[in-house]
């Protein structure tokens, strides 16, 4: 458990309440939360509730001792009472509370404060999540009941987890005494400190009596082992800890680095750092390609999305290594994402919380080489992934056997660690057919075709054929938007959802000529029935409704590569004349800069912002207007200056 938790690097109370600032056990909950020692600041919270203090930042740090030893039922507990006792709630919370409502299976409630997390940040890749994919619990359902699972037989009343293969043994991280008279203790959990841990697998397919790995055992905590093919080369997490010396961040913590050891005359030697490690920062978890020539790993260093994401980097061919990279948005959330495995069918298996799940950490999979550039990974389902924290996810892909860790409830110890079979793969892959026939005679078109995932970035395209036909190969799952286009006729979007349901799914479209002739002076968007670009109150950032909408725009300047616009931006009467003609300068220049993003030669457009000075209806100074009729002016036009 204590490595699945230390990158976790808190997101906790920013405020300070100073009701109680002056009572003793207060200060001491406070400083026990400040270590990370969660188990006896719980102990201390739980009594100040009791006596009846009951504060949001005392609510607040309960919630989060539960939630970081993974006691989620008891995180629900303090996380209802401060959703009952306050509205001025940090975002963090809204998903930390939908997490432990999962966890107890109340989806519906956990539904609804995700809705509002969505109000709250829209922007948020967990709220995006959600927001578009209302029924991934169907879909979550859809890919479960593929697995038999079992308890191994190498558990321990303490934690177990994480495992690797090296020769015939299973390696694994556990906290259980191993009956030193110095036993170390963790304040986080009061585990003991994690350890290497073999076990010889016998031809039953069961396993040995367990015993140290001393090898790469040094006082403080180690997990996560992979070795190469060769069993030459092995990577590992430890804490900040080597050649007897223990580093530390600034803040006197001693984080987790990745490690790297070398087989030599049957010992393992030249325990070394990686150099991408940090003193300020954890990097853990690490996992080989299939070709051995890219690490990936787990670490919340600067530039994470979130508490903790996935990240890649090259292995050269002198030993070196490349520049460390992020592996996303699509994969990446501002939650945790963690204890990545890749097979040697290319696929990447990880945990996380931020995707949508059942609670906890739950086991996703995503496709390292496919086509779908930001393909939303998968959802393992059930019964690996449950209510609580699912993670440490190894398969042997030719037996389709392989092992999982857990804490879930009917286990020996705080983790266990599961081995299960795999009954059926998750490779869903369906044949999207396009069609596409003109309006008026129904005959086949050749037309541009553009698959565009929720986000609205292409993710492919291609052209119909003589018979008006293309076909894309899209995974299940998925939602998807498709436009197609001609430079004779107006363009034509849809929206699917590429569901298990449905076998190869097919849109038809017919496009209608355009029929009016443009000139110089017209409003483009009028002309090509594209609807108004509007801006919200104050801002000149583009929505994502509005974002639809210039892609259209956008596919008019492509089909007509000589045709050059004058972005015209516009402001409501609200606020003065010289802040409107400022904000209305940053709107036209947010558009221009979309366009020039996505392409489009800045040479072939001019912008200026005409604040107040051109409203489309009487809602001038003074004049009382419902909100539409004002919103009716934050607008963005596009005038043909030439062809």
């Amino acid at each position: 458990m204590i490595l699945k938790l230390l990158l976790v690097f808190l997101i906790c109370v920013v405020n300070s309440m100073h009701l109680f600032s002056q009572t003793k056990g207060f200060e001491k909950a406070n400083q026990q939360y400040a270590n990370y020692a969660y188990i006896d600041a719980i102990k201390t919270y739980e009594r100040l509730l009791k006596k009846g203090f009951i504060t949001p930042e005392i609510l607040q740090k309960l919630g989060n001792s539960y939630f970081f030893n993974s006691n989620y039922e008891k995180a629900n507990y303090a996380f209802t009472l401060l959703f009952k006792n306050t509205t001025e709630i940090d975002i963090e919370y809204y998903f930390r509370y939908a997490q432990t409502l999962k966890s107890i299976g109340n989806f519906t409630k956990a539904d609804a404060i995700l809705s509002e997390a969505v109000l709250k940040k829209p922007k948020d890749a967990r709220s995006m999540f959600f927001k578009n994919n209302p029924n991934y619990l169907n879909q979550i359902h859809n890919n479960s009941g593929r697995y038999v699972i079992e308890n191994c037989k190498i558990n321990s009343k303490y934690s177990d987890y994480g495992t690797a293969f090296f020769q015939n043994k299973l390696l694994f991280s556990t906290s259980r005494d191993t009956g030193s008279i110095f036993r170390r203790i963790f304040k986080w959990d009061n585990q003991s400190f994690s350890n290497l841990y073999e076990a010889t697998l016998k031809s039953d397919g069961t396993f040995d009596k367990p015993k140290p790995f001393s090898a790469l055992n040094s006082k403080f905590n180690e997990a996560t082992p992979v070795f190469t093919k060769d069993g030459k080369t092995v990577y590992f997490s430890r804490n900040n800890y080597n050649n007897g010396k223990k580093g530390k961040n600034n803040d006197q913590s001693t984080l987790l680095k990745l490690y790297k050891a070398t087989f030599e005359n049957g010992k393992w030697t030249d325990v070394v750092e990686l150099p991408f490690n940090s003193d300020q920062f954890s990097t853990a978890h690490p996992a080989l390609s299939s070709d051995e020539k890219t690490l990936y790993f787990a670490s919340d260093r600067p530039g994470t999305f979130g508490q903790s994401d996935l990240y890649k980097v090259a292995i050269n061919k002198n030993g070196s290594f490349g520049k460390p990279i992020n592996l996303g948005s699509a994969i990446n959330t501002p939650g945790k994402e963690t204890f990545p495995f890749v097979t040697d069918e290319n696929e990447l298996y990880f945990s996380s919380d931020g995707h949508p799940g059942l609670g906890g950490l739950d086991v996703f999979v995503t496709p390292l080489n496919s086509k779908i550039k930001k393909e939303i990974p998968q959802n393992i389902g059930e019964p690996i992934n449950g209510p609580d924290d699912d993670f440490g996810f190894y398969i042997d892909t030719k037996l389709r056997i392989g092992y999982f860790s857990s804490n879930r409830k009917g286990g020996m110890g705080m983790d266990d660690i599961y081995k299960f079979q795999e009954l059926k793969k998750l490779n869903c892959q369906q044949s999207l057919r396009i069609s596409c026939v003109d309006f008026e005679t129904n005959q086949p078109l050749v037309a541009n075709v553009f698959l565009f995932d929720t986000i609205y970035t292409e993710i492919q395209k291609g052209t119909t054929d003589e018979n008006g036909n293309v076909v894309f190969e899209i995974p299940c799952n998925s939602n998807y938007t498709i436009r197609v286009s001609n430079e004779n006729y107006t363009s034509n979007e849809k929206s699917m959802n590429s569901s298990n349901e449905i076998n190869n799914p097919s849109l038809s479209f017919s496009l209608e000529k355009i029929k009016k002739q443009i000139q110089v002076g017209d409003d483009l968007a009028k002309k090509y029935g594209i609807q108004t670009i509007y801006f919200d109150l104050d801002k000149s950032i583009i929505r994502d409704e509005a974002a639809v909408e210039l892609a259209k725009i956008l596919d008019v300047l492509e089909q007509n590569p000589t045709m050059c616009i004058a972005i015209k931006s516009h402001t409501d009467s609200r606020q003065t004349s010289h802040y409107n003609e400022d904000l209305s300068e940053r709107r036209a220049k947010a558009t221009h800069e979309w366009l020039v993003g996505k392409g489009i030669n800045p040479a072939r457009m001019t912008f200026k912002g005409y604040g107040e000075t051109q409203l489309v209806n009487n809602c001038s100074d003074g004049i009382e207007c419902s909100e539409a009729q004002h919103q009716a002016n934050r607008r963005s036009e596009f005038i043909i200056i030439s062809l």
